[in-house]
Formats: structure tokens, sequence, C-alpha cells
């Protein structure tokens, strides 16, 4: 049980904030090029790798995966032969988990960015937090008191939620050492305080600063909120994007933060062209004028001495926190996180159940849901089952909406709720028609008084089908009611699913309007997607 867990915990915080879209894989190794696996926020170094590519002669060919996926990959040893290299945003962990450690060769440290708290300016200044230190427990404190909101990614699924999850732990425990289990018990009321301020979660720190970004400009229908806990680089170049209106100030927590520091690593399976592109990459990009050049292209800070930091790094010298020593601290950490902590989530999931969806399709349907209660026994399935106080509905739709059926997860003894779920989806039909507006109207229908009830949830709707729309309402007839909806509604985003015939066009027009987003199961298997975008819920 300790060696599964271990696998697990490297499952966790191996890939920094990405999302799981991941591409083919590449085929055979071609002279010169290096196939990685890596975060999709290094997609952002794609101009310094062009031109390392003509100082080199060294090709990257990346392919892009999520945190648990591309975890999963390392540790079941399914990137041997497909890979040369990963390239996430730490290996603290594999370092230590015979699994994932002994895949792992020569690894270089390319650059680094700190976790932190950024705040509107304006927020900051009525904080009274600019130009003074501010400690995590200060920051907790007026979070308990409502006195600003944020956003951040969930732990579960990005390296920077997590790194947010242990620092403010650690900080506000104050041992000096890596906090243990019993101390993760004692700091469980500041904790909840410090996370009943957060009003936005996510499953990739690129779509937490889009979103932001969106609701502080009104495109987005959503709670704005007073800041992000990120990634540094990602806040600074929210600044240095000119869209906000107005800055964000980054706030250093003088007890200390968690840094990312990018390992570039060869995997140990790789062959001697690779080792020689990757020894000829990392050089390159570790020499003085490059180094310079990923700070400015994408604001992490300079690993190699003697490069000077960019005026926009307002702290120089940061205080590092240590990491958790034990699987049982992380353990404890992420459970009494999302089971007494986090404050919990409302999901309706609208889902198709028309005749097109008769056969594999339904099957599908129904795997993916069970995995959801705990059936799938996977790394990833673990971490995104349905949690302690979570409330489900379950809306199926063919010729019109079906009647909405909801549960809760009590927080103690779940075992029957979710088997109740289980057996729901189980019995799941395929027959009829193609309502899909008709159905997408009705569930918010369904969820406002469940709102108005009990307001303090994390509130979204997941849209699954497989056609195009046949029956009832159409798009323009569901944007113009959307316009009418209450507020409270109008903030509840869609997380629609492309999957068989699904319109892409008009899926990304729901998602676009209600600050969802749209994720793609034509390629993926539908029960990745659904744990895919439990990391947004």
């Amino acid at each position: 049980m300790k060696k599964l867990f271990l696998v697990a915990l490297s499952a966790v915080l191996l890939a920094g904030c990405s999302d799981s879209s991941s591409s083919a894989p590449l085929g055979d190794p071609e002279p010169g090029t290096l196939r990685i696996l890596a975060g999709s926020e290094l997609a952002d170094m794609q101009p310094v790798l062009d031109e390392a590519e003509k100082a080199t002669g060294v090709k990257v060919k990346f392919t892009f995966t999520g945190t648990l996926e591309g975890a999963e990959s390392l540790a079941n040893g399914s990137v041997d032969g497909k890979y040369d290299a990963v390239w996430f945003s730490s290996n603290r962990y594999p370092a230590g988990i015979p699994e994932a450690a002994k895949r792992l060769g020569n690894q270089v440290k390319i650059m680094s960015s700190p976790v932190v708290l950024g705040l509107s300016a304006s927020s900051a200044q009525r904080l009274g937090w600019t130009g003074k230190p501010v400690g995590w427990g200060e920051i907790a404190a007026q979070a308990g008191k409502k006195a600003f909101t944020y956003g951040m990614t969930d732990p579960s699924a990005s390296n920077s939620g997590f790194s947010a999850l242990v620092g403010v732990a650690s900080a506000l425990a104050g041992a000096g050492n890596a906090i243990d289990a019993r101390q993760i018990a004692a700091v469980t009321p500041q904790l909840t305080q410090f996370f009943s301020a957060q009003a936005l979660s996510a499953g990739s720190s690129g779509w937490l600063s889009d979103a932001y970004t969106r609701r502080a400009t009104g495109q987005d229908p959503g709670q704005k909120v007073d800041g992000l806990i990120n990634y540094e680089s990602v806040l600074l170049s929210a600044n240095a994007s000119g869209k906000l209106p107005e800055p964000l100030k980054v706030i250093y927590p003088s007890d200390g933060v968690i840094t990312a520091d990018y390992p570039l690593t060869l995997l140990a399976s790789a062959g001697d062209d690779a080792r020689s592109a990757h020894q000829r990459l990392a050089d390159y990009l570790r020499t003085p004028d490059v180094q310079k050049k990923i700070m400015d292209t994408t604001q992490r800070r300079p690993v190699v001495p003697g490069v000077a930091l960019g005026s926009q790094f307002a702290r120089r010298d940061l205080v590092e926190l240590p990491f958790p020593a034990t699987q049982q601290a992380v353990d404890a950490l992420l459970q009494a996180y999302f089971d007494k902590i986090r404050r919990p989530s409302r999901t309706l999931y609208v889902l198709d159940t028309s005749g097109s969806m008769e056969g594999d399709r339904i099957d599908a349907l129904r795997t993916a849901l069970a995995g959801l209660t705990g059936a799938d026994n996977s790394l990833t399935g673990r971490y995104r089952r349905f949690r302690s106080r979570e409330e489900v509905t379950m809306l199926p739709f063919n010729t019109g909406p079906q009647a909405p059926r909801t549960f809760t997860v009590p927080e103690q003894d779940p075992a029957a709720e979710l088997a109740r779920i289980k057996a729901f989806a189980e019995g799941l039909k395929a027959r009829g028609g193609t309502a899909i507006y008709d159905s997408l109207s009705q569930a918010y229908r369904v969820l406002e008084p469940l709102a108005a009830r009990d307001p303090d949830r994390f509130t979204s709707i997941v849209l699954m089908t497989d056609g195009e729309n046949a029956n009832g309402s159409s798009l323009p007839d569901f944007q113009a009611s959307f316009g009418s909806l209450p507020p409270a509604m109008k903030g509840v985003p869609v997380f629609t699913v492309l999957f068989g015939e699904g319109s892409s066009d008009e899926l990304t027009q729901v998602a676009t309007m209600t600050g969802g987003k749209v994720f793609d199961a034509r390629k993926v298997q539908l029960p990745d997607v659904f744990q895919e975008i439990r990391g947004y819920q």
C-alpha cells in the first residue's frame, strides 16, 4: 500500500500545471531531435527553442500532457522508447520514488519561478500590503474575513496549486521543518479560513490566468476575483500582456514560498544521440544571453549565477519552504484539503442519451461516470473521483430533458451514496432525439434553487453530447435566454465535451459565453476527459 501511494504521490506533483490534451506519441527517434514529454505551460519556450535549433542543431518535439497523465506514463514505463526526456516544473518527488526515479537520468535546471500571491493593485493598496512585509498568517486572516478573493489551481491537478497548499500550510505551522500530519491537523482551522476566500478554481495555471483576465475585463460573466495564487512568471506575464484593467501587485510572503525549478531531464532509456542532443541543448539554454532571453520571454528567473534579474522581479532573495518529508504528511494534507478545508463543489451533468449514443458511446459514458465514484483505480482515477461534501446532479436528455437526480456525498461514510451514483450511471439507456439547448436551459433552472439554499459552493455544469441539436430550442434561443438569467446563474460556467459528431463551433460558443472551457473527447477516451474536467470544479 505504501509503495502504491508513493507512485500516486508522484502523479500529483510531477508535472507542473498543464492541460491534458496530449498529442500522439512522436514515433522513432531522429538524429538531433529530442522527444520531450512536458507540461503545456512550456509552450511559451518555443521562440527560445527555435533559436536553439539554429544554434545547436537540436530540434525539440514536445508532447504536452496533464499532471497526473504525464506522471503515470513515467511511473508505469510507457515513456520508454517513446520519449528521450521529460520537462516538468519539478523533479522533487520522482527522485525519491523507485518506479519513477529509475527512469530519470541527467537533470539540468533551466529556470525557476516561485508560487506567490498576486492581487490587483487597488486590492493590495486597500489591504495595506504595498511596500511592507506580509506573511501567510496575515493573508489567511484577511482571507477568512473575506477582505479579498482569489483564484488557485486544484492541488491534485496542478503543481502550482499543490505548492501553494504546501507553502501556506508549512508557514502557518511555523515549524521550520517539513510539515507533518499532526501539524496539518493543528492548522486546519486557519487553512479553512484561507481557502474560504477562494472563488475560482482551475486545472491549469494558464487557464486560471486567462479566466482572471476575462473576468477582470468583463468578457466572462463569472464573479470577479481580486487576485491569483500562481507562478510569479504567470502573474508577471499577465501584467506584461497589457490586457488587465489594473496590474497585479505581486505579494511575496515573508515567511516563505515554494519554487519550481524546471529541470530538463534526460530519461535513463535515452540513446547516445539523445544524450548528446540533451547536453548541447542544456548547455545552450544555460548560457548568459539565453538565460536573459528566457527571462524576457517567459518571465521566469535565470538559474545561472551572474545573470542580473530584470526590474519586474520586485524581490530577489526569497525564503524557500520545505516540502513534506513523508507520504503520510502529503496524504493528510490532500485529504484535509478536499474533505474539510476547501469549499465543496456542486456539479450538474447534462448527459446526451440520444439514440446515436447506442453501443460503445453509452458504454463509455457509463464507464466515465462510474469511474468518478471510485471504480477507476488508476493514478488519475484515485484523485479525480467525487469528493466528500460534493453535490452531484445528473440530468440525462434525448428528445427533451429527463428527470434530474441530485446526490450529495457525505463527509462520513460516502460509500453508499457513491454506489447510488454508480447505479444511476450504469442504468443510462440510449434512445430518442437530441435536445441540447432545452436541456441546458433546464440545467440552469434546476441549479437555481439548489444554489439559493447553499450558495457557498463551486458550481459548474458539464455538457456532453455526441451530435447536433435536433429538437427544441436552438443555440440562438439559448443565447437570448441566457441574458435574462439571474446574475448568480450567469456566473455558472459550462464545460462542454466534444464527442462523436458534436458541433465544435456551437459547443465552443457555449463554453466561451458562460466562462467555461471546451474538452475534446474525439481523440481521447471519455473517462480521461471527465477526469480532467474535475480539476476545474
